[in-house]
């Protein structure tokens, strides 16, 4: 063996590690692709899109809830159906990963992981704001409407684990405490009661059904927004337009355009 090619066995698995990621990732042309000669990335993206059955949806994202909660079960619940009747790049997608997103993300009580689900999934079947394509961010943006007007949950599932009666609410906001904490002053149950677990995975059933609802009116070519809110509002800065339903008079006066 010649001085160049006395190499250690440790040496060899590193190399060997090394040529199996960049296979990997090489085979990721859903998820990334080669950097352009200017430097720049190209992702390619949208992704194909197949009409869903809103009710089967609806179920898989209430069952889902019960694993990774409510953003996880959303994008679950329609990914693995396209896992399945597209394939590629949807079987190279990292569900479980938006775990994070339960409870307003990671128990912050943000925006509710559910809305944050469906924005991913519109915006990744659709494709992105910059090439012109508009229906991504609208479908977003009336969810988060839908959301906050509704009364939810409005999806009841076919074989509920509680079978308690659950209280409907109007969240008037997007936001997880807000929605949740609306909810138990209505119902008298507490965060960590059964009835509240089941009701946020009705209320994620109900939002994966509704994303579905619109991606199909999409993929038909009849979507039309029948969104009213504008996300930069004339408060003067990015905002939910009812400030007033949890602020009341402390309403944060941002600095205008002069």
């Amino acid at each position: 063996m010649s001085e160049k090619s006395n190499i250690t066995r440790r040496e060899l698995f590193a190399g060997a590690g090394i040529f199996a990621m960049g296979t990997a990732f090489a085979q990721l042309g859903g998820l990334t692709s080669s950097a352009e000669a200017k430097g720049g990335s190209t992702e390619k993206w949208p992704w194909p899109y197949v009409k869903l059955d809103p009710e089967k949806t609806a179920e898989l994202a209430y069952n889902e809830w019960y694993r990774i909660f409510c953003g996880g079960a959303v994008i679950s619940s329609i990914f693995t159906q396209l896992r399945k009747k597209v394939g590629k790049p949807y079987t190279y997608f990292p569900i479980d990963a938006f775990i994070y997103l339960e409870g307003g993300n990671v128990g912050w009580g943000t925006i509710c992981g559910s809305t944050a689900g469906a924005s991913l999934v519109s915006n990744v079947i659709i494709g992105p704001r910059s090439a012109g394509i508009d229906e991504g961010h609208e479908i977003a943006d009336e969810m988060l409407e839908w959301y906050s007007e509704i009364a939810m949950p409005v999806y009841t599932p076919k074989d509920p684990k509680v079978k308690t009666e659950i209280v409907k609410t109007v969240a008037e906001s997007p936001l997880c405490h807000a929605s949740v904490g609306r909810w138990m002053k209505a119902s008298g149950y507490h965060i960590s009661s059964p009835e509240r677990r089941d009701r946020c995975a009705r209320v994620t059933a109900s939002v994966a059904y509704q994303t579905v609802v619109l991606l199909n009116a999409w993929k038909d070519r009849k979507y039309e927004s029948k969104a009213t809110w504008t996300p930069i509002s004339s408060f003067g800065i990015s905002s939910q337009q009812n400030c007033m339903s949890c602020h009341s008079s402390d309403i944060p006066t941002p600095p205008l355009k002069k």
